[in-house]
């Protein structure tokens, strides 16, 4: 029968930002060994946020609490903020989506950096809206033409990272809050802290405001709650209760909201796990330097190695690795994609890329030839 879709849903592809591991471990027919792609928390979350999420499970038949009272009550006294500044949701790929539903429809200009985070791009092109894209400049996204390119575009809204997926680079905090001043009146800027917690000084004073700016935070990183699904924005009164409207109200389930309470508690914890994945991203250097690739500097939980090939040899070699049970995953955009992306992750791990990786970039090189060569 003839489907009642919108024009636009049927012109969408039926696709996803990211291919998970799981559905490639299903065409493989088997499981990876290493699973270092999706810039997850190999060292898992708190102990006492398990706890907390184990005693929850009992009293899972009851919905989460729609206001999500204690949680934002914790988050605003953890930043120092009012309570209605804070808006809580699926992640921050959850609360884009939000953003992009408040402001965006067909034909809407939107602005972001060609090569990052794809989700948001997959929420524009879901409302209609007419993305536009700046280049990166020596690797970073340029906060300079993602604010020209609004003011050009007369744009409502713009996204940018800071640090940066899927190049782990950043903007020291003065640089960023320079943009901020700067920003058009009547613009929205999604600024994506996701993993701001892993370095110092890159992310602006927390009391720091502007009228259209959105602070996204997540769980899901350093927190290592990425299966739970939850992170928040801190914005002004207006946009939070903006996010209210539109959001579902028992999206954040009652198990993710006690493990994020707890986390956000244990900043023991929390300052373990961010030692422990500066050491493994020093060892990922190393093994790359021992195979004559060079690891872009991070402030994030993963690190970008450069092939010192182009995208055809660093694709190869996401393949290889692959195929030798280790899951990474690459930037889509070049020169970007010259890089592979390894995310932190305890030594047993880190073990099998390493006893991969020379073998898969032998494999790569062969497969993609020595004419790639940068």
């Amino acid at each position: 029968m003839a489907t009642p879709f919108t024009s636009l849903v049927a012109a969408l592809p039926a696709s996803v930002p990211f291919v998970g591991p799981e559905a490639q471990e299903r065409a493989m027919g088997s499981s990876f060994r290493a699973r270092l792609g999706a810039n997850e928390n190999a060292f898992g979350p708190s102990p006492k946020a398990v706890a907390a999420m184990a005693a929850a499970a009992s009293e899972v038949w009851q919905y989460g609490d729609p206001e999500n009272h204690d949680l934002r009550a914790a988050i605003a006294a953890h930043h120092g903020v009012a309570e209605d500044r804070i808006a809580i949701g699926e992640g921050i790929d959850g609360l884009l989506g939000l953003v992009v539903r408040m402001v965006v429809e067909a034909g809407t200009p939107v602005i972001t950096s060609a090569g990052a985070y794809p989700t948001f791009n997959y929420h524009v092109h879901g409302f209609g809206g007419r993305l536009v894209t700046v280049p990166y400049r020596d690797d970073r996204e340029d906060p300079a033409a993602i604010l020209d390119a609004v003011r050009r575009e007369n744009a409502p809204l713009a996204y940018f990272a800071n640090p940066d997926n899927p190049m782990g680079t950043w903007h020291e905090a003065g640089d960023v809050t320079a943009m901020i001043d700067a920003w058009p009146q009547g613009a929205i800027l999604c600024l994506d802290e996701a993993y701001v917690e892993f370095s110092d000084g890159v992310a602006p004073p927390i009391d720091l405001e502007h009228p259209g700016l959105i602070r996204m935070r997540t769980f899901s990183k350093a927190y290592g709650l990425a299966g739970a699904r939850i992170g928040y924005a801190i914005t002004t009164a207006e946009l939070a209760t903006a996010f209210n409207k539109v959001r579902n109200h028992f999206g954040v389930n009652r198990i993710a909201q006690a493990g994020a309470l707890a986390a956000l508690a244990d900043e023991a914890y929390l300052a373990e796990v961010t030692g422990q994945v500066a050491a493994a991203k020093a060892r990922i250097g190393a093994i790359a330097a021992a195979h004559g690739m060079v690891a872009i500097p991070s402030a994030t939980n993963f690190v970008a190695i450069d092939t010192g090939y182009d995208g055809a040899v660093a694709r190869a070699l996401v393949a290889a690795l692959g195929r030798r049970g280790v899951f990474v995953r690459m930037p889509f955009v070049a020169p970007q994609d010259r890089c592979i992306r390894i995310s932190a992750a305890p030594d047993a791990l880190l073990d099998v890329f390493e006893e991969a990786l020379g073998p898969a970039l032998a494999d790569a090189l062969a497969a993609a030839g020595t004419a790639s060569a940068a």
